[in-house]
């Protein structure tokens, strides 16, 4: 160590050195405010890198571009500023409901019966977790309990366009399955996705490799590997009835195809097919089909003050199980027609049928056709919020009379997950 008089020596100028820096420290004192304040205002957050996969199917709706894969990220979090914090949004939605008569609704989040009902609230989370992985969950609230309707870890940086997918997630069979109720079109979900998925759409913990083609124009190729249980996410295959893994073959295979089309600055048109295989509850060697196709077709002129948008969307679907007495056959399909004609209002048609078949043990009653047409109109106070009043006639031809119901829901939605576009 050196002796003290050295020490003693040398204090002097260090004293010089460390007051010529003062400026420079003053200086920097006086712009942290500003970047302290820059990295907190939501306005310069860095949104494709906080938006999960539900806004980037909303973005997709809204913007005549296609969804675009996650961004590498080097520097870990997912906005300036943000540190380890995730993306953090809140959202609520309520309906009252009433019914001619006893409903047969078919959706998880759907209103059952007359009177108010606490669709979800649902707590969204998401961040870059390192330059590799980024993370995303969702957890939904209800009356009932609690439960992880998704949380799984997405690659940021594989290489030949390739990325990959990890933990429980909804599959991307089709086009609405995957995404969230507060991104429809109407309060309640399609009959066709209720009775052959479930009434929480398809979902599953497993895996999920996509590619994204170099071709001109927008084309994914999809593929996943997932449980097959659970009566209200894989009712056409184990279900209710879980038999176990024994082999690879008892996991539902889920493929799709998906392409993005834009016809010049107006027009814009999504095609996608789509696939999921796996074995049924009347024992895992009888085996389960279901295929679809999806058809998005949009209409949105970029002329400035203008709001209007147009858009028409059709999915169909056709399932085949095998059962100890035979083959089981069934479709069905909706169409939605929306139009935005204002800023602050919209409006929607829907039109559903879905065959049934005798025999079936999941749907005893269901034998003919059901058909139902949905109509709504929608008010969006601000961004942030949004007020929908629904009328709809659900007409199964086993029943004698049609169902008549009338919905007025409610939506609010705070935190980082992107607003409706305004």
């Amino acid at each position: 160590m050196p002796p003290k008089r050295r020490l003693n020596a040398r204090y002097p100028a260090m004293v010089l050195r460390s007051m010529a820096l003062l400026p420079l420290a003053f200086s920097l004192m006086a712009t942290t405010p500003a970047l302290a304040q820059q990295a907190s205002d939501p306005t310069v957050t860095d949104e494709n890198a906080a938006a999960d996969e539900d806004q980037e199917i909303w973005e997709a709706l809204q913007e005549p571009t296609p969804p675009s894969k996650a961004a590498p990220s080097s520097s870990g979090p997912s906005g300036p500023g943000q540190g380890m914090n995730p993306d953090i949004s809140i959202i609520l939605d309520v309906a009252a409901a009433g019914f001619s008569d006893a409903p047969d609704q078919l959706g998880g989040h759907d209103p059952t019966k007359n009177g108010f009902h606490l669709q979800q609230l649902e707590l969204s989370l998401g961040s870059a977790v390192d330059p590799y992985w980024r993370f995303d969950g969702n957890i939904v609230f209800s009356q009932f309990g609690v439960e992880v309707e998704e949380a799984y870890a997405t690659s940021t940086s594989l290489p030949s366009n390739l990325q990959l997918r990890a933990g429980q997630f909804l599959t991307r069979f089709g086009r609405i399955n995957s995404t969230h109720p507060h991104s429809w079109d109407f309060v309640d979900q399609p009959l066709v996705l209720g009775k052959f998925f479930g009434g929480e759409g398809n979902r599953g913990v497993g895996t999920e490799l996509s590619w994204l083609s170099p071709l001109p124009w927008y084309l994914e190729v999809v593929g996943s590997a997932s449980e097959a249980q659970g009566g209200s996410t894989a009712r056409s295959f184990f279900g209710a009835n879980d038999l176990g893994v024994q082999s690879v073959a008892d996991l539902q295979a889920t493929g799709a195809v998906k392409q993005f089309f834009p016809f010049g600055p107006d027009w814009s048109l999504a095609w996608g097919l789509s696939g999921a295989f796996g074995p049924n509850s009347t024992g895992r060697t009888n085996r389960s089909e279901i295929y679809g196709t999806d058809l998005y077709l949009k209409y949105r002129p970029l002329s400035d003050g203008d709001w209007t948008t147009i858009s028409l969307t059709t999915e169909a679907m056709a399932r085949r199980r095998q059962v100890p007495s035979g083959v089981l056959s069934d479709e069905g399909l909706y169409t939605t027609l929306f139009w935005r004609f204002d800023q602050l209002w919209g409006a929607a048609l829907r039109h559903e049928a879905v065959t049934g078949v005798a025999g079936d043990t999941l749907d005893p009653e269901w034998t003919g056709l059901r058909q139902r047409t949905s109509a709504n109109l929608t008010y969006w106070p601000t961004e942030f919020s949004r007020i929908r009043l629904q009328a709809s006639a659900d007409a199964p031809e086993w029943k004698a009379k049609p169902i008549y119901g009338v919905f007025l829901a409610f939506e609010t939605v705070i935190g980082a997950h992107g607003p409706h576009r305004f």
